[in-house]
């Protein structure tokens, strides 16, 4: 089992779709374990506040150190060995291969930050990997975190239900099509590829090839 650790300020917002589909029933299955860590609940102010004005100036707030190292450390608790992933916009690129490397850790802990981000001493602290999901910035780590648990579960034997799903072990297309192989839509017929219906194993896995290729 891999246990995924999440420390965020709004669990909520992604806690819904791991509790569905797929990522719903690994969880069922004990195959993966998500839990999260609010540092809200590790703040030392009275109320709760974790935000602070950044040094040097700047139009929001930054995630303050204190509050999100304890959170992070009441994760990490005894555990010899657990990956730690601080999101950024000059970290590692995610793909593939690093969610197929990551899909055989027994434990992984995400850095969410928001507004403005986390007080840079964290990821120094903790040593951990910087890590962007993409050439664009978002409004916090929830969602990168939400795509990396997808992303990595998938590599984990017995989340999906062949193991042929995976796009990497089979001959894949971006495109994908399901019955009718006509369809009629506002007074214009949609048709199927050809040769997607012709029984030919050969000529389908040639057309999805050079489809994958072209994409």
């Amino acid at each position: 089992m891999v246990h995924f650790h999440i420390v965020t300020l709004f669990p909520e917002s992604i806690d819904a779709y791991f509790k569905a589909s797929i990522i719903g029933r690994a969880q069922e299955k004990k195959l993966i374990k998500i839990s999260y860590y609010d540092p809200k609940d590790f703040a030392r102010d009275k109320w709760g506040r974790v935000d602070r004005r950044p040094y040097g100036g700047g139009p929001g707030m930054v995630l303050e150190p204190d509050a999100i190292l304890r959170a992070a450390h009441t994760a990490i608790g005894k555990k010899r060995s657990i990956e730690k992933i601080f999101f950024s916009t000059d970290g590692a690129q995610f793909d593939a291969a690093m969610a197929q490397k990551l899909a055989k850790k027994k434990d992984i802990l995400f850095i969410c930050g928001h507004y403005e981000g986390v007080d840079a001493r964290v990821q120094k602290i903790l040593k951990a990997k910087k890590v962007s999901v993409g050439p664009f910035v978002l409004t916090g780590g929830e969602l990168p975190a939400a795509t990396m648990v997808d992303a990595i579960a998938r590599y984990i034997p017995g989340v999906l239900g062949k193991i042929e799903s995976l796009e990497d072990s089979r001959v894949a297309s971006p495109e994908v099509y399901t019955r009718p192989d006509t369809l009629q839509w506002r007074g214009k017929k949609y048709k199927v590829p050809p040769v997607l219906t012709s029984g030919n194993h050969a000529q389908i896995a040639a057309w999805k090839r050079k489809r994958g290729l072209d994409s």
